[in-house]
């Protein structure tokens, strides 16, 4: 729909009739005449064509003033409306990119794939339904660096993630300096909208946090953490006599995990293959909703130019009249 922002200036249309009914009318007082004793040999005015070309005149007049005044009471168009989400959470992911990583014990269709990439495949979905939330991304080995401040571009956040390499930001865990990070950009927020979902594979090797310090930061500033461990218990590795099974996630801290979802308010949970990771996406999307409350907007157009244009084209037009006229 057309939605006029300033309306009230359409009272400006009756201005040129008011000044012409009270304002005083200009006297020629150097009017001259000639007195001519033989009128006839000058041949009488075409008064038809002098009325007809003053009428004209005064109907451009009128009509470029009318989308002139239509212009400036600015003319909008109004598009449908389109729902928001209203007080969503501000959401931060932290992935670990840590060289263990690259251990490939996830199965994503018929092959064997990195840890790091069962997670892409997964968190991609879980972003994308985290509607009216503002979701940020941490990425951690020896060091923590802020890859995506909070936002509610959810497709950047998924195709920073996605690009994301191991290795990346070190070999080693630093598990403590990425908690501490996420509370450093969370404490500013609401405090009942901050989440933090960590995602590792090890133990904290590195960093100068330490994992239970940074939990107890992470209290004080009501962040709650999900952790959530990553790597299968066992899988079949070829040798010279021939298959045998090992425990890929050996180095698996789980206690340490737990502790630090427990004392934040969090859960830990374990995904040893995709499915187990898909579920714990699944669940978290139930413990951690998205708000149903909503908010409407509609995307507004200009089309004052329309008018305004039009405006100036009679203009001319009339211009051009008088000067050949």
């Amino acid at each position: 729909m057309i939605q006029l922002f300033s309306p009230w200036l359409l009272l400006l249309l009756p201005l040129p009739l008011l000044v012409y009914w009270f304002a005083p009318a200009k006297l020629n007082t150097n009017q001259s005449a000639l007195r001519v004793p033989f009128l006839a040999d000058f041949g009488q005015p075409n008064t038809v064509k002098i009325v007809t070309t003053k009428r004209s005149r005064l109907y451009l007049a009128a009509l470029a003033w009318m989308f002139l005044v239509f212009a400036v009471a600015r003319p909008q168009w109004l598009g449908d409306p389109i729902e928001q989400a209203m007080n969503g959470r501000d959401l931060m992911l932290a992935v670990d990119l840590s060289a263990s990583m690259q251990e490939k014990d996830f199965i994503l269709g018929k092959d064997y794939v990195d840890r790091l990439t069962a997670i892409k495949s997964i968190a991609t979905a879980f972003i994308e339904r985290r509607v009216g939330d503002r979701v940020g991304l941490i990425l951690f080995g020896s060091q923590a660096f802020l890859q995506t401040p909070l936002t509610f571009d959810r497709k950047t956040v998924s195709t920073l993630l996605d690009e994301s390499a191991i290795g990346l930001a070190g070999d080693n865990t630093a598990i403590g300096d990425a908690i501490g990070l996420a509370v450093k950009r969370l404490r500013n927020e609401s405090q009942n909208s901050r989440v933090l979902i960590l995602l590792t594979d090890g133990a904290n090797t590195a960093g100068e946090v330490s994992p239970l310090k940074a939990a107890e930061l992470a209290v004080a500033n009501h962040l709650k953490i999900y952790t959530i461990g990553i790597g299968a218990d066992e899988m079949l590795v070829g040798g010279f006599f021939g298959y045998r099974k090992v425990n890929p996630s050996a180095d698996l801290d789980e206690k340490m995990l737990i502790k630090i979802a427990e004392s934040t308010g969090g859960y830990y949970y374990r995904a040893k293959n995709l499915d187990d990771l898909n579920n714990i996406y699944m669940r978290l999307d139930e413990l951690e909703p998205v708000e149903k409350d909503k908010q409407y907007f509609r995307p507004k157009r200009e089309l004052y130019f329309i008018p305004l244009a039009i405006a100036l084209a009679l203009a001319g037009l009339l211009s051009w009249k008088r000067k050949w006229n």
